[in-house]
């Protein structure tokens, strides 16, 4: 059965050292627990993914899709959000964005 998160953040983008960026969605609070407690217990049957990773189904306004949460080493989880969600949704950089997760 799958487990349904839902969560409000700020969009944030992170820039690499080779020029390139990422937009992540930081999933911390109650939200966050509640995947710690999933990767708990996934990494107990041995069924978690690489790097601590967390396989989703997102949903952000009325775009779908599958991604991986990562563990931060500060708070809570990270969500990709590709260009794709962010054109189709109309998002950018400080946005407040809703998610609904399934886990």
């Amino acid at each position: 059965m799958q487990e349904r998160i839902e969560h409000t953040g700020t969009l944030w983008r992170w820039t690499g050292g080779s020029g390139g960026s990422w937009h992540f969605l930081t999933i911390d609070g109650e939200a966050g627990e509640a995947l710690s407690a999933t990767a708990l217990m996934r990494r107990m049957e041995r069924t978690i993914g690489g790097f601590g990773s967390l396989k989703v189904t997102a949903q952000i306004g009325d775009t779908r899709f599958r991604t991986s949460l990562f563990p931060s080493k500060t708070v809570g989880w990270m969500l990709p959000v590709k260009a794709s969600v962010r054109k189709a949704e109309d998002l950018a950089e400080g946005d407040q964005v809703a998610v609904v997760l399934e886990v």
